[in-house]
């Protein structure tokens, strides 16, 4: 998947844990992204954690695409924080799941934001096995 993602290569962005369920990415707040009260905007605290839950909620041999998120800011960061975003996977039903996510200033651990994140997945048979047999 990283591969692909463009936006997270371009934001240097690397992935520090991958497991089912799981995933952590991690990005330096550069100058570019600070907004006018010097502090990281939000958009990018934002981005890196739907970019960690995007790769979480992959980790199960299907195409899933974010239904729903929302994000807390807790805490400012500045230009040149190490942030790290860690995506953990609540509960997974149907073709849905709900995954939480924190932001944490490395390496002092302080909260910059809690993210929660709904998935939807593009094919049922992979998350809940084949089709019942039709008569």
């Amino acid at each position: 998947m990283y591969a692909r993602d463009k936006v997270a290569q371009d934001l240097s962005m690397r992935v520090t844990e991958i497991a089912p369920g799981r995933a952590s990415l991690r990005m330096t707040v550069g100058e570019a992204m600070v907004n006018g009260h010097e502090i990281a905007h939000g958009g990018y605290v934002f981005l890196l954690a739907d970019s960690a839950f995007a790769y979480a909620c992959n980790t199960h041999d299907s195409v899933t695409v974010a239904a729903s998120a929302d994000i807390v800011f807790v805490a400012p960061a500045r230009a040149g924080d190490v942030l790290e975003a860690t995506a953990v996977e609540r509960t997974r039903y149907g073709r849905s799941g709900i995954y939480d996510v924190t932001v944490r200033r490395v390496p002092d651990g302080a909260v910059i934001a809690e993210f929660r994140g709904g998935a939807r997945s593009r094919d049922q048979r992979v998350l809940d096995g084949p089709p019942p047999p039709r008569d």
